[in-house]
């Protein structure tokens, strides 16, 4: 008998981000450097840009594409920046952080001990794509976050 197919296909959730950026196969090469990214599947097209890409991080998949701009589909670099930040849970963000670094990504703040129990930070990879980077250090109550953000965040931005 033939096993019905899965509506989401096995080992992908409900969300699944795809990343469109100039120079796919090194962000690929970047993404397995720093993240540990295990690559699925590649696709090339005939003039040898990759049409889809499929990376495992953990337990989370995501694709990647070149980009296209005469398509429709232009990648971050092209756009001057993304709007998106992809968060990334890790065990150690420091060495998440660090191996970023030195591959060419740019610090857009700071990792450091955040007020909601996260060490984290956020940075822009070398193909335009913004990635916040976290370890998870702290439980905390909604209560407990909502004091801490009040006495470390400044005025304007809804601290004391």
């Amino acid at each position: 008998m033939k096993q019905a197919t899965r509506a989401i296909p096995e080992g992908f959730h409900t969300i699944t981000p795809h990343l469109v950026c100039e120079g796919a196969a090194k962000a690929l090469d970047f993404y397995r450097e720093c993240f540990g990214a295990v690559e699925v599947s590649r696709m090339p097209g005939p003039d040898g840009r990759i049409m889809h890409a499929e990376m495992r991080i953990g337990d989370s998949m995501f694709m990647l594409c070149d980009d296209f701009p005469d398509y429709g589909s232009p990648g971050p670099l092209g756009l001057k920046g993304s709007p998106v930040v992809i968060h990334l849970y890790v065990r150690d963000a420091d060495a998440v952080w660090e191996r970023a670094m030195a591959a060419g990504a740019r610090a857009t703040m700071p990792l450091g001990d955040a007020f909601w129990g996260d060490r984290y930070g956020q940075f822009v990879d070398p193909f335009g794509h913004r990635w916040a980077v976290a370890t998870h250090v702290r439980d905390m109550t909604v209560d407990e976050i909502q004091e801490a953000m009040a006495r470390e965040m400044p005025p304007e931005c809804g601290g004391a």
